[in-house]
Formats: C-alpha cells, structure tokens, sequence
C-alpha cells in the first residue's frame, strides 16, 4: 500500500505506480529464458569481412562522412571502479602486511609502468615524507595502496574509470576519457571536423568530467585538428527500480521511506533516445589503448560503420519502393532474401502470408533500429554472447545474450551455449533515424521481458534488486542486429588495476 510520502517520492522521480506494480510482479514472477535455436557463428550468423570487402566498407564509411552527418560516439562512464581494486581492498583488509598472491606481487612490482605513478608518488611524499621505494623498503605497503584508493591520496577507488590515469606518453599522462576524445577523432569526424562525443556519467562525477574537459579539450583539438562537442548526461531518476523484500513487497528503509536503486545500463536507452545523431557509436569506456596501438580500432570501427550504412542505405531504398506502391514480385523476392541472408531474420511462415500481410511485414522487418555488432573469437572474457534468438512473433534473429537469459538447466540450450565461438565486447555502431529522417523512439524497441533479478542487502537486510534490460542485450531486442567478426586486438578491457600492465596499455611509453 503506496502512502502520501511514497506517491510524493514517485512523482519527483517521473515514476507512476503502474510502473511500480509491474516492477513488483516482475519480482513475483520473475523473467522467462529466451528460446535460441543456436549460438551465433562465421556458419551461421556473423559476418566475416573479406579483404575486398574491407576497403570497400572504409571507403563507403569515409564517403558518408564526406556527406557531414552528425556521428556521435556513446560512451557509457557512470560505474565507479571500485571492481578495478577489489584485490588491493582485499589485501588493504587483510592480515598480512607485505604482498602475498601473485596479483598483490605482481602489482608492487611492476608499480613504476603504472600511468598515476608520479601522481601516487608525490601524495605518497605529501602525507609520510617517503616516496613509494622507501615505503615499499620499509613493508609499508598498505600505505601506498591506502593513498592510492582513499581521499588520503588519489582517491581511485570512489571515482569512475573515466577519470584514471591509464596511459603514460613520453611527454603527457591519459585518462580513459582523455583516450576517446583521441579515438573520436580517429573515425568519427566528419568533413567539417566535428567530433561529437557523449559520456553518461554519475551526479556526483559530472562536474569532475566538465572540469577535464575544459582543462583538456583544447589541446585535443589542436593535435588533431578538429572541433569537439562534448555533452553528458546522468541515468534519470524515472528509471530507477523499486527494491523489494523477500515477500516481493516493497522494500523499505528505517525511516520507512520507499528504496530505489539505479536500474543498471539498460537505462541508458533512454539517454541514447536523447541524443540527436545519424549515426552513434557504442564503447565502454575502459576498453581504450594506446595511439601507437588504435590502428586496428581505427580500422575496425571504420568497417563496421561501413556495413551500418551499406545496409541502411538498402533499407531505405527497399522502403521506399514499398511506399510507392510500385514493386514487382521478384523484387519483394529480393526484399525476402535480404532480409534472411544480409540481416539473418527467418521466419518460417513467409511463405504463409497473403500479398499485403507479407508487404506489412516486410516494412515492419525493415523500418527499425539499426545496429552492427563487433564479435570477439571466445578467447576466455567474460561477458554476453551472439545468439540466434526467437522472437515473440516467431522470427528468429540475432541477439546479444547473457547467460542468466538462457536455461542453461536444459541440456540442449547449454551446449548451445558451451559451443559459442565468440562474445559481445560492446562495439556497437547503431543507426537511429528512419528512411524518412524521423528519430526512432527507442524505447519502443526494447523487450521488457528480460531484466534480472539480484539479490543486495541493505541496514542488515536482504532485498531484490530489478536491472531493466541491458543496453545491448533487452534495450536493442527489436532492433535489426548484424554481427561482424573483429580481431581480438580490438578489445583490451580494464577490468583489473594489473589489466593496465598488458603490453597493449604499456605501448603509450613508446609512443
């Protein structure tokens, strides 16, 4: 039963208690697996680019370009990366005083090739009088690793990963944000220079990322020669979920005040719906190198915007036709075979359709959303994965997946999964607008049927948790997918504070 204060909350937060009743039966109810009939492979469902092909998708990415549309780069940097140290908080916890496992060795030995090296150095000095060799001489060690997460120094484990030192050059030091400004200007500026680059980012963050871009941007601009628009913009407050009790009733605190918590990335399809572009790229924000390493990036993002606009302009032109009225039978026998073997969409009862069901349904195939899909050979990441999924209206198409949507208790569906080849590492180039120029309303895309359910605890209580569909996985369920194969040099994640001793994050010294 909603009270005066609870109905008070709700409307300044935008959320109606309709919502809350359907996040509620959510909870009861829970959310069904999906049916997939495979796991996406280079036989069935990704696209693998020919040399050929390769310079022939560059070259149609460079010729829209020329056209200057507005191309944004998405990068999703609210998270804090208080994952990143989970090793250091627990050795901060732990008994022992000097290194033990090998990622504690690994870290205090290799920690000179860190980019924040100096910074940590010098509060290191500033707060004991001794730099890190003389702690680290002394077994002072978890005085360097306390500077080095709490406000006593760097303060690294309550900021985002967007505004770590991640790369060291000879004459500069780099934040992750600082290395999308510099991979923007590398495949999405257009012919008038414009690079137009988006973060999502925490309240409490927001003012520290406008500060780096101020002192920043400029010198940006200047070494690439372009002209920068960057905007954020922070997770609304209406999509945040309800938190319930074990009986599924809303949670409360002690003061009985309804609890909320964030509704996980799947909420920033409505900060994507916001953003007025032709084309956007998707990346997460710690999966940045080096410039002497982006060449591969650079290329790869090239190409696979060349197949987003290569099949947006096949789209169109087929919608088109369609409007006019004016289309023989093979070329609806055309549209049929682009749609099963450009865009991967089958369905089996086509050929069932009389002549105006089979036109609607083509239209209704063809004017959606449009995202081409970076996949990754399998090479022991964790994330989602492409799968072939069934549709509520009995299509099969690609998906993005993760395992928690997959029944993985049917013997069946778990092989599928066991024998997927590649995974999801979150390269995305989306295109957003229709044959007529329209915005989509991307939340109409979105298959509400697959949030999650967690379980958290809080003031010594047990809660469920409700994560809205995540941005590539539920968020983008209606949309055209294509899947093309990338080299694994593509994706060099940060997942860990030693991830950035990997040689591709050690190349900025190099450079």
């Amino acid at each position: 039963m909603l009270t005066a204060n609870d109905m008070e909350m709700l409307a300044a937060k935008g959320i109606s208690e309709q919502q809350i009743e359907e996040q509620l039966n959510c909870f009861k109810n829970g959310f069904p697996y999906l049916e997939i009939t495979a796991s996406a492979s280079v036989e069935k469902g990704i696209k693998v680019i020919t040399a050929d092909e390769k310079s022939e998708y560059m070259t149609q990415w460079d010729n829209y370009l020329a056209k200057n549309h507005k191309i944004v780069k998405f990068v999703p940097a609210s998270g804090a990366a208080s994952r990143m140290f989970k090793n250091l908080y627990e050795f901060l916890d732990g008994k022992s005083d000097v290194p033990v496992t090998d990622f504690e060795k690994k870290f205090f030995d290799n920690i000179s090739h860190f980019a924040c090296y100096d910074a940590l150095n010098e509060c290191c000095l500033a707060n004991t009088g001794n730099d890190i060799p003389m702690l680290m001489k002394t077994g002072n060690y978890k005085t360097i690793t306390e500077t080095l997460l709490t406000e006593k120094g760097l303060n690294y484990g309550s900021l985002p990963k967007g505004l770590l030192l991640f790369h060291a050059y000879p004459d500069t030091i780099r934040t992750a944000a600082e290395e999308h400004l510099a991979e923007g200007a590398m495949y999405a500026k257009n012919n008038a220079g414009a690079v137009n680059i988006h973060f999502t980012v925490s309240p409490e963050h927001k003012s520290m990322f406008e500060q780096l871009m101020r002192d920043k941007l400029d010198d940006y601009a200047n070494k690439f020669s372009v002209n920068y628009s960057v905007g954020f913009s922070t997770q609304k407050p209406a999509t945040d979920t309800i938190a319930a009790d074990m009986e599924n009733e809303p949670f409360r605190d002690k003061n009985d005040k309804l609890v909320f918590r964030p509704g996980g990335h799947g909420a920033l399809i409505e900060n994507l719906n916001d953003i007025d572009a032709d084309i956007i790229f998707i990346k997460n924000i710690d999966n940045v190198v080096p410039d002497s390493y982006k060449c591969a990036t650079v290329i790869y993002k090239k190409l696979i915007a060349g197949v987003l606009v290569s099949l947006q302009a096949h789209i169109h032109e087929y919608l088109r036709l369609i409007d006019s009225g004016k289309y023989t039978h093979a070329q609806v026998e055309e549209i049929i075979h682009f749609l099963q073997n450009d865009l991967c969409i089958k369905n089996p009862e086509t050929s069932l359709l009389e002549d105006a069901e089979l036109i609607l349904y083509l239209k209704k195939k063809l004017n959606r959303p449009i995202r081409v899909c970076g996949m990754v050979k399998n090479v022991g990441e964790p994330g989602g994965g492409p799968f072939l999924a069934v549709n509520a209206d009995g299509t099969i198409s690609p998906q993005i997946l993760e395992s928690s949507q997959i029944d993985l208790k049917d013997p069946a569906k778990k092989a599928m999964f066991e024998q997927g080849t590649h995974f999801n590492p979150v390269d995305l180039v989306c295109a957003v607008k229709n044959y007529k120029g329209e915005h989509f309303n991307l939340p109409d895309y979105v298959d509400k049927n697959t949030g999650f359910i967690s379980y958290k605890s809080k003031d010594g209580r047990e809660l469920k948790a409700l994560e809205l569909p995540g941005l590539w996985n539920g968020a983008m369920s209606d949309w055209n997918t294509v899947f093309v194969e990338v080299p694994v040099e593509t994706f060099n994640p940060v997942k860990t504070i030693n991830d950035l001793l990997r040689p591709e994050h050690q190349s900025a010294a190099n450079a």
